[in-house]
């Protein structure tokens, strides 16, 4: 993971984007915004927002010059004379609200800016960023009265959080530049369209996404190819999580083989899982990895999704950290359900 410093805004446009499916229409600005009143704040947000693990790059399933927004990206990046920068920001609200046809997507503020002298491993580069601001944000403003004060609820965006932003770093023109992206909003399908359908981007395939779709992958295949399995049990499920996680946290290098046989083990098993992850690898675009470094930081984000509980009814949790031979799963004469379970010693 490159180690990134942002500097400081030099200048910014806004744009009201509507929603097209509802003609809302679109009002594109001719000046700067002045933000001069506002720039720590806006600084701020910027700078507390964006986190680094994982980063895109633009592309095109035909030609890199046939992403919108990378064409635009790289002129402003060649010409930056002012009028330039503004022309470019209009092309880019004109292409967003093409793209903002979903009934569920909320008109808002499209904001461009510029960042110059930002550090990407100690090299100084510039960097364009674009949000957008959907979701407006309500404050109560004291107004002072010669006999008292009032209250008046003030609507604008948040300073605290971005709904939707990304930053193109002007490094690796030619591969689709350095980007980063934050996405607030997107919970459901049709808030895609920001990374989909407008930004065309797709992962940099680096050690943080490689760590990241290995696990993704892994309880994929265990919670959909062993829950269909009626001799496999919870616990026995459970056991594989456990050992998947154990594998990427007791390691530093993953290696394919040998998380196959720790984690699998029987040979039936490991065939399924490599069917799994291949058909997995095609459906989401994937290169097929058998080696690279484990990144810690993907490992903390994915571990909170690898349940280790068996949850009986609502009067008992089970925890289980492995041992499944020490777990006996059967069902008495008068048809209850029971697990029995052995230990060495009671901590």
């Amino acid at each position: 993971m490159p180690k990134i410093v942002l500097g400081n805004i030099s200048r910014l446009i806004i744009h009201s984007i509507g929603n097209k499916s509802t003609a809302d229409g679109v009002r594109l600005c001719d000046e700067l915004s002045n933000y001069e009143n506002v720039a720590d704040n806006l600084n701020k947000l910027i700078t507390t927002n964006f986190k680094f693990d994982e980063l895109y790059q633009f592309y095109s399933s035909l030609d890199l010059s046939l992403n919108r927004v990378y064409t635009i990206i790289k002129t402003m990046f060649e010409h930056t004379h002012i009028d330039d920068f503004i022309n470019q920001s209009k092309n880019m609200g004109r292409y967003l609200y093409e793209k903002s046809n979903h009934p569920q997507i909320k008109a808002g503020e499209l904001g461009i800016f510029y960042l110059a002298d930002c550090t990407v491993d100690n090299e100084i580069v510039d960097c364009i960023g674009i949000f957008k601001s959907e979701n407006k944000q309500k404050i109560l403003k004291v107004e002072d009265k010669q006999t008292g004060y009032d209250l008046a609820d003030i609507e604008g965006l948040s300073i605290h959080k971005l709904d939707k932003g990304c930053l193109i770093f002007n490094l690796h023109k030619e591969q689709g530049y350095l980007v980063a992206i934050v996405d607030n909003t997107n919970r459901r399908a049709e808030a895609k369209y920001w990374t989909d359908d407008f930004l065309s981007i797709r992962p940099i395939n680096n050690d943080y996404h490689q760590t990241t779709h290995i696990m993704e992958s892994a309880k994929q295949f265990i919670a959909q190819t062993i829950d269909a399995d009626d001799e496999a049990s919870k616990s026995e499920k459970i056991g594989l999580l456990n050992r998947s996680v154990d594998y990427f946290k007791n390691n530093e290098q993953f290696d394919l083989q040998q998380f196959e046989q720790q984690v699998f083990a029987q040979d039936d098993l490991i065939q399924k899982y490599q069917d799994f992850s291949q058909n997995y690898a095609q459906e989401n675009q994937l290169e097929p990895v058998r080696n690279f470094d484990i990144s810690p930081k993907a490992v903390k984000k994915q571990e909170k999704y690898f349940k280790s509980v068996v949850k009986l009814d609502k009067n008992f949790h089970i925890y289980i950290h492995g041992g499944k031979d020490m777990i006996e799963k059967g069902r008495d004469e008068d048809g209850r359900k029971f697990y029995k379970i052995y230990y060495q010693e009671e901590n």
